[in-house]
């Protein structure tokens, strides 16, 4: 008989033979794409917890280069993705923008892996709660910047120089639109954990929903 054939174990990494489950948290301020990078980048229909930009927002969100948004995150957003060279299904938790919903950033990083934070450069101000949250909390993550069509265009090392951000966090371009582009920010994001925190197994099982 094949001895190839006489193994019943699938071929598979970090020794499972299921996709290990890896949370991921995308997060930044207000109107920076979080939701278009979900929804990009998901596997499935993303879920959404929207609601309609009323006249009861004016004077507290800033809609001056926000003039074609309508909605906004009260909640979080969710969608899925695979990646099958690490046999691992990445749950991506989108977190409200607005600092009233700050409240809700504890329970949606519990168990994460690590975290994007979207910037936009032309409020590049309304990033740093976001980058100190996650420097508090120890989390890993990196710096997307969203390019936005109508926003002047800087490199990743000047993103980070204005952000203070230490060598350790790597900083990406990317438009949320694309979805080859958000695969691309959590590919980089995953490879950085794994190759700056722990040994891919014990990150991929210690981070599981």
């Amino acid at each position: 008989m094949d001895s190839s054939s006489s193994d019943p174990r699938p071929a598979r990494r970090f020794g499972r033979a299921k996709p290990t489950p890896v949370k991921i948290v995308v997060s930044g301020g207000f109107g920076v794409g979080k939701t278009t990078f979900v929804s990009a980048v998901s596997e499935i229909t993303p879920l959404r917890t929207e609601a309609v930009i009323t006249r009861v927002s004016e004077g507290v969100d800033d809609l001056s280069l926000l003039v074609d948004k309508t909605a906004t995150t009260v909640g979080m957003d969710f969608g899925r993705i695979t990646f099958p060279q690490l046999n691992a299904v990445v749950m991506l938790f989108g977190t409200p923008g607005q600092t009233r919903f700050w409240f809700m950033w504890d329970e949606l990083t519990r168990g994460a892996l690590a975290a994007v934070v979207l910037v936009d450069t032309r409020r590049l101000d309304e990033s740093f709660p976001a980058v100190d949250y996650f420097e508090r909390l120890g989390l890993p993550f990196l710096v997307a910047v969203n390019v936005f069509d109508d926003a002047s265009h800087y490199d990743p090392d000047e993103v980070a120089s204005a952000l203070a951000l230490p060598s350790t966090v790597p900083v990406v371009l990317c438009d949320a639109r694309l979805s080859t582009d958000a695969t691309g920010v959590l590919a980089r994001l995953i490879d950085h954990v794994l190759t700056h925190s722990y040994s891919p197994a014990a990150v991929l099982q210690g981070a599981q929903l």
